[in-house]
């Protein structure tokens, strides 16, 4: 078990425009003291076809941590256009919100993204040339698909006794864990899909 537990992300500025930067307001809780920072890190799948188009938008350090919540908002530049292919820059893709510890993910939440037109017109008959000053991206705060990793935590004998007796929780809809392709369904899977989860997380918009 995780000695930093998240609890709640909430989407800030969304729908949005597609130059506007992406706001993730995080909670979590440390059940033991940290002696080093953990990462977060948000990528945007640039294209189901390649990682070549990942684009690794921001990272920021947070720690060390004494035991207790917390709670900040991570602010990331939106991607760049010209190293999107232009056949993706419009629909789904994904965005996923990652967590390291001694550069080892022990978290991951993955949402979907989707980006049209901000006119119905163009919708219907997309201009050649793409115009991003009309783009629009919606994240879909309400289907994040949350995947949690085992990592070693190091010599924190505090934590293990923390967690002792303490169970994972699975829902019926995420159980029996399953470990997926960045790049496998968009990059995460599909909502009939399994993942297991340590115990449920509220995503608010």
């Amino acid at each position: 078990m995780a000695c930093v537990t998240v609890t709640n992300v909430t989407v800030l500025d969304n729908p949005a425009r597609f130059e506007n930067p992406f706001q993730f307001e995080i909670e979590f809780e440390c059940i033991a003291p940290i002696p080093d920072d953990i990462e977060w890190k948000l990528t945007y799948v640039g294209s189901a076809e390649s990682d070549d188009y990942d684009q690794l938008l921001d990272s920021v350090d947070v720690g060390p941590m004494q035991v207790g919540p917390y709670k900040f908002v991570f602010q990331a530049e939106a991607p760049d256009p010209r190293r999107i292919p232009t056949h993706d820059i419009l629909g789904v893709t994904v965005i996923l919100l990652s967590c390291f510890y001694h550069e080892k993910e022990f978290i991951r939440i993955g949402y979907y993204v989707n980006t049209e037109y901000d006119a119905p017109e163009l919708m219907e008959v997309p201009p050649e040339q793409i115009m991003y000053e009309k783009l629009v991206r919606n994240i879909l705060v309400d289907k994040p698909r949350v995947t949690r990793y085992q990592i070693d935590w190091g010599d924190n004998s505090a934590a293990a006794g923390a967690i002792v007796g303490e169970t994972t929780t699975e829902t019926p809809a995420t159980a029996g864990a399953t470990e997926h392709s960045l790049h496998s369904g968009m990059g995460m899977p599909m909502a009939d899909e399994s993942m297991a989860v340590d115990a449920p997380m509220i995503m608010a918009e």
